[in-house]
């Protein structure tokens, strides 16, 4: 007589829905940035960055720039290569990874990054800032030459670092700081300056983490307007 076939084994226990994702799936929303000069034809979202800073700072009654003398002064009359005169960064941001070929690359090659956030960062102003596919303008900063006598050596002065509102807070704004630290290393210089509104508690903390040091003693003096104008008879 045959013996009796064993018993099939038992069936695995069905894997109970946790609704995490599986280590093959993507956690969180993934964003890029890159940082990159700027060119002429990003003049348009630099002025409107621009007055959105005044916004910011309360100062609007002294904006007046507008695209035209933004163009003249930073692009068509500045016939200095970057770093030595005017100089912008860009901030860009992306859901999609950035090319590493862009115009201006052999002249600084971009900065780019990729980060990942819990949840995605609402812009409802991405179709005013919008510059390649699916890419937006999310900052800017403007820094130029200036000189130490005490240390013989030149520096960069940022005139002005400005990240818009939905992407504040997230790392972008150190990521432009930076940047341009980092080139005024590489090109040997002695050090990085700006200045910051005293009320801003938030932009202080930051610069300070960041290893700034807070001046205390030293105020800005500024001839401008009528009273810079009143010089141009007394030579």
């Amino acid at each position: 007589m045959a013996a009796a076939a064993p018993p099939p084994p038992p069936s695995p226990a069905p894997t109970p829905a946790t609704g995490l994702p599986s280590d093959d799936q993507p956690v969180g929303h993934p964003v890029f940035a890159r940082i990159r000069l700027a060119t002429r034809s990003d003049v348009p979202h630099i002025h409107k960055l621009i007055h959105q800073m005044a916004v910011f700072e309360r100062l609007t009654h002294l904006f007046a720039a507008t695209e035209a003398s933004l163009a003249s002064t930073l692009f068509d009359n500045n016939p200095s290569p970057p770093f030595h005169s005017f100089t912008v960064f860009i901030l860009e941001i992306s859901p999609t990874p950035f090319s590493l070929s862009h115009p201006t690359a052999s002249l600084f090659p971009p900065i780019t990054k990729s980060l990942t956030f819990d949840l995605p960062i609402p812009d409802p102003e991405s179709d005013l800032f919008r510059s390649e596919n699916d890419a937006v303008v999310a900052g800017f900063v403007l820094f130029f030459p200036n000189y130490s006598t005490f240390l013989a050596k030149p520096g960069l002065y940022i005139e002005d670092l400005f990240v818009r509102e939905c992407y504040r807070r997230k790392g972008f704004g150190k990521m432009l700081l930076s940047a341009v630290a980092a080139q005024a290393a590489k090109m040997g210089y002695g050090r990085v300056e700006w200045v910051v509104l005293d009320w801003n508690v938030n932009a202080i903390k930051f610069y300070e983490e960041m290893g700034a040091q807070i001046l205390q003693e030293w105020r800005i003096c500024r001839l401008t307007g009528e009273a810079l104008e009143g010089y141009a008879d007394r030579t």
